[in-house]
C-alpha cells in the first residue's frame, strides 16, 4: 500500500528492465524530470526493493533477466503491487516473440499500455490507481472477524 508522507500518499516504487529496449526507460526518465516531475505527485523510484511499495517492470522479461526479476520480486515486502509498464511488459509487445524472451508478465497489478507508454498517460494511470487503492470508499471493511 502506498505510504503516507506529510499528509500526502506516496508510492515507492522498484524498477526493473527485463530486456526493454529502452524506450520505456527513456520515459520514465522524462517522469522523473523537470516538465512532469512526478515526485511532487507522490511517485519515487528508489534503489532498494526492501524500500519499495511497487515493483515497476519494463520489457518482455528475456530468459536471463527472469531469475534477477524473481529476486527483486522477492525482495520486496508485502504488500507489494506490480506494474507492467508498456506494451512488452504487459505481453503484447513486439519483442513476444524474439528468441529468448519468455514473455510478459504473468500476473499484474496495474497494467500502462503503450510502445512506449507516454508520460503524461503513465503518471494519470498510477495516480488514479493510487486513488483507488487508498480511497476509504473502494477498501474493504473490516469485518472484525479474526
Amino acid at each position: 500500500m502506498p505510504h503516507r508522507k506529510h499528509g500526502r500518499r506516496v508510492l515507492q516504487i522498484r524498477h526493473v528492465d527485463a530486456g526493454s529496449c529502452n524506450g520505456c526507460e527513456q520515459e520514465l526518465t522524462a517522469c522523473t524530470g523537470p516538465a512532469y516531475d512526478w515526485q511532487h505527485l507522490g511517485l519515487d523510484l528508489v534503489a532498494s526493493p526492501r524500500h519499495a511499495d511497487a515493483l515497476l517492470v519494463t520489457g518482455p522479461m528475456s530468459d536471463t533477466m527472469a531469475r534477477p526479476l524473481n529476486h527483486v520480486y522477492s525482495a520486496i515486502p508485502q504488500p507489494k503491487i506490480v506494474i507492467a509498464f508498456g506494451d512488452c511488459a504487459a505481453g503484447c509487445g513486439v519483442f513476444q516473440h524474439a528468441y529468448g524472451v519468455r514473455g510478459g508478465l504473468d500476473t499484474a497489478d496495474l497494467t500502462i499500455p503503450g510502445c512506449p507508454p507516454e508520460p503524461v498517460q503513465a503518471i494519470k494511470a498510477l495516480r488514479t490507481w493510487m486513488t483507488t487503492l487508498t480511497d476509504p470508499e473502494t477498501e474493504p471493511k473490516d469485518s472484525g472477524r479474526r
